[in-house]
């Protein structure tokens, strides 16, 4: 078994290595997994060549090396030589060019995983989605999701868009935002997508009042607006109680639903009721029948943190940037390379 954790920059550092995941693994597995404190080398191939049927081999973490990330061949054939076979199944890396995704699968008799099979299966369903389809975006940036935006125009029949990437377009509808989040270098991609979400025919739903503070760390006044205008002083930080019911209103009628991103920032609990009311609302969405997906590692932890679980969702997705690369309708390289 091979994997990534964390963002080591391509040297040994201890606080990133997998020896614990190996533990918990014995642990799951009721098994001693055998762990290599190195990926490549003397240490992993004899590791490797001594395992007996049924036995489990963990390498350190891929990431300590310059190799994995550069997509180098000879790093790639180095722990191609270590096994038989290769399968992919961390469909939060497949997005990348790196030698264990998309250097490795050439080298040895290549498949998908379950869980990967799993994640395209559901994700190509927000592709082709049954109508009403809703696409529910939040988060802090707008030039995150414009792939998302854009190619979703002429699949979705409403946009629900909250969360910061929110205060961009309001203001390039003319309305004042404060002190919120603000990108001036997408102004032009704001305009875009109004334009071109009338042009198709979609509905475009944006907040229409906020949960306002003067700060989100240490905040000393926390008002309510009574529309989407928020005064110079001020900044916002959660959907308010009528765009809850609103964006609720939408969902309810869908019979898709893929969400990627908060509505605010949750983390901080004065300011987690907009997400919490979004998600409550896919989920009743879900039990009614409709069919809902959710990506982003923003959206899964808020979905944990909730009480919620998988069985709210028809399917939540385990990759963050890879999942915004799938619903743009990107090709991604560590599964166009399996065979």
């Amino acid at each position: 078994m091979i994997s990534h954790l964390g963002r080591p920059k391509a040297t040994p550092n201890p606080k990133y290595s997998i020896k614990p995941v190996a533990d918990r693994l014995s642990e799951l597995l009721g098994l001693e997994v055998e762990f290599s404190s190195v990926a490549v080398g003397n240490e992993a191939k004899q590791k490797a060549s001594a395992l007996k049927p049924g036995e489990v081999l963990l390498l350190e973490n891929l990431r300590f090396y310059p190799g994995e990330q550069e997509n180098d061949s000879v790093f790639a054939g180095e722990l191609a030589s270590l096994a038989d076979v290769f399968v992919q199944d961390a469909f939060g890396t497949v997005h990348r060019q790196h030698a264990s995704i998309v250097g490795l699968p050439p080298l040895l008799p290549s498949a998908a995983g379950r869980l990967l099979e799993k994640e395209i299966k559901y994700l190509t369903k927000g592709l082709t989605p049954d109508h009403p389809m809703v696409l529910v975006l939040g988060g802090a940036k707008l030039e995150t999701k414009i792939g998302v935006i854009e190619f979703m125009l002429d699949k979705a029949d409403v946009i629900i868009i909250g969360g910061g990437m929110a205060y961009t377009i309001l203001k390039a509808q003319g309305h004042s935002i404060g002190l919120s989040l603000f990108d001036e270098s997408q102004m032009d991609t704001a305009y875009s997508i109004l334009d071109k979400s009338k042009e198709n025919n979609v509905e475009l739903v944006l907040p229409i009042d906020y949960i306002i503070s003067d700060s989100v760390d240490n905040a000393t006044k926390i008002e309510k607006t009574q529309g989407p205008d928020i005064p110079d002083h001020m900044m916002g930080a959660d959907i308010g109680p009528k765009t809850r019911e609103l964006f609720a209103s939408k969902i309810a009628g869908a019979a898709t639903v893929v969400i990627n991103g908060p509505m605010g920032v949750f983390e901080v609990e004065e300011f987690e009721g907009g997400t919490r009311a979004v998600i409550e609302a896919i989920a009743k969405a879900t039990a009614a029948g409709a069919s809902s997906i959710a990506g982003g590692g923003d959206t899964v932890s808020a979905i944990n943190n909730f009480g919620f679980s998988r069985e709210n969702f028809t399917h939540i997705s385990t990759g963050g940037g890879a999942s915004l690369m799938f619903l743009e309708g990107k090709e991604l390289p560590g599964i166009s390379v399996l065979k």
